[in-house]
């Protein structure tokens, strides 16, 4: 009879895993990644405090992110915690897994265009991890820049094009910052020198969005990959706007609203 040896994760490592059981010291969980071996939640894991009813902070078929705390070697028994992991890395690893699991459909899409064996899209997927963090970030990279950049995986003509392809198909990550300006402007026809400057600002860029919500108000809205990129290009389009106020003593006034995740992850 032999025993089935399954792969470990290290202590200190953020994993992601389903409740399976509620007992009156903790709860039991099996491991996503690890082929589903079962660890331990004991209750003085779960939350800061003394934790009266566990079923108020983990329930059955749940999925938790946990933190490996303990592992008893040669019993494959591990110990987990949740009230050791941030809401921050909790955040990082739902979108680590969620970026593993879009690259796994992304790598499936490939070999079926391409018709690759097994061992060729392993190997296609170990050149692309060699130069990205994971498949997903590969596939942004061609979506945003196009094909060139993976001239130096040296990869057949073939290949490259069903990549482009499937590059095509994925909604890239964007983001959206987005204010209120109230603005007048005292010159007699001042209603339409601020809907000609606006249009302009509008048009040179075609990220930004000027919506007229109501006298003296218009809603501004920049999209981009990310909120650096946006704050970046929205910063010079509100100093051009108030420069242009300025020129008939007009008045400005920006009030930003909500940023938010607008598209990919």
């Amino acid at each position: 009879m032999t025993t089935e040896v399954h792969e470990l994760p290290e202590v200190g490592e953020i994993v992601v895993a389903t409740i399976t059981k509620i007992g009156d010291h903790g709860a039991y969980a099996t491991l996503d990644e690890y082929n589903n071996i079962q660890g331990f939640l004991h209750a003085s894991e779960i939350a800061h405090g003394w934790v009266r009813n566990i079923n108020k902070f983990v329930k059955r078929g749940e999925k938790k992110v946990l933190l490996v705390k303990k592992i008893r070697e040669g019993r494959e028994e591990i110990d987990l915690s949740l009230k050791q992991v941030s809401r921050d890395q909790q955040k990082k690893k739902l979108l680590d897994v969620k970026r593993f699991e879009k690259g796994k459909g992304i790598m499936k899409n490939i070999q079926e265009k391409s018709k690759l064996s097994k061992t060729d899209i392993e190997k296609l997927e170990d050149k692309i991890l060699s130069k990205y963090d994971s498949v997903y970030d590969a596939i942004v990279d061609i979506a945003t820049n196009g094909i060139e950049v993976f001239n130096e995986l040296k990869l057949p003509k073939k290949t490259l094009s069903s990549i482009e392809d499937v590059s095509t198909k994925i909604k890239l990550p964007s983001v959206e910052i987005r204010g209120i300006l109230e603005l007048t402007d005292n010159s007699s026809n001042g209603v339409e020198n601020i809907k000609k400057s606006l249009e302009g600002f509008e048009t040179a860029d075609k990220n930004v969005k000027i919506l007229y919500v109501g006298a003296p108000r218009y809603r501004i809205s920049v999209t981009d990959s990310d909120f650096k990129s946006a704050e970046k290009t929205l910063k010079p389009v509100l100093e051009g706007i108030e420069k242009n106020i300025g020129k008939n003593k007009g008045s400005f006034k920006f009030t930003r609203e909500e940023s938010r995740k607008t598209g990919g992850e």
